[in-house]
């Protein structure tokens, strides 16, 4: 067993977590965004800043954290809202970006990287999910809960990582075959961002 946990409840949430990785949401979207921008390389550096926004929030999920967060809905607005202006300002910076270069390096991966761990790490929703889905694989009777949920939270995050990272770098591929769209790709990549932001805002 690993972390106390049995197999049967692995597989269990395994499938689970595969299953709802699979579901393009939020991080899928800006994964996909940035590959269409910035080519395959770019997808999957998106997709390792999502992954480790995703631990944060596992991390705080460990300690109690989101709990708190989920008890004070003025907390959780300002996350929110914290998060649907920098996905404005993302889309507002790829409006006005002018058509890539064939001559000119892509931007850099590491940028990439940790405006996936702001996307990710600024969703509330993300960190409320991850707080209310590990609980449920978790077994008080088989030994500290802590322990638990850090392993089931590291398997998630990299599950996570791979679904996402396929998706970025699908679109990154693609991306590279219609580089001379290069203007029409950094709109579609504004109007992601936007309706992520709106998303973040509404739902």
């Amino acid at each position: 067993m690993i972390a106390g946990i049995d197999p049967g409840t692995w597989a269990a949430f395994m499938a689970a977590a595969l299953v709802l990785n699979l579901t393009p949401g939020a991080d899928v979207l800006f994964a996909i965004a940035c590959g269409a921008r910035g080519g395959w390389r770019a997808g999957i550096a998106a997709a390792g800043g999502v992954a480790l926004g995703i631990l944060g929030h596992v991390t705080l999920a460990v300690v109690g954290l989101a709990a708190i967060l989920a008890a004070n809905p003025g907390a959780l607005d300002v996350i929110r809202w914290a998060g649907a202006a920098y996905l404005l300002w993302l889309a507002f910076h790829a409006w006005r970006t002018p058509p890539a270069d064939p001559q000119r390096a892509p931007e850099g991966t590491a940028r990439v990287f940790w405006r996936g761990v702001l996307t990710n790490a600024l969703n509330s929703k993300v960190g409320l999910f991850v707080a209310a889905l590990l609980p449920q694989f978790a077994d008080a009777s088989a030994g500290p809960v802590a322990p638990q949920l850090a392993a089931l939270g590291v398997a998630l995050a990299a599950s996570g990582f791979v679904v996402t990272a396929i998706y970025g770098a699908a679109a990154g591929a693609a991306a590279g075959a219609l580089h001379r769209h290069g203007q029409l790709l950094n709109r579609v990549s504004a109007l992601v961002f936007a309706g992520l932001a709106l998303r973040l805002v509404w739902d």
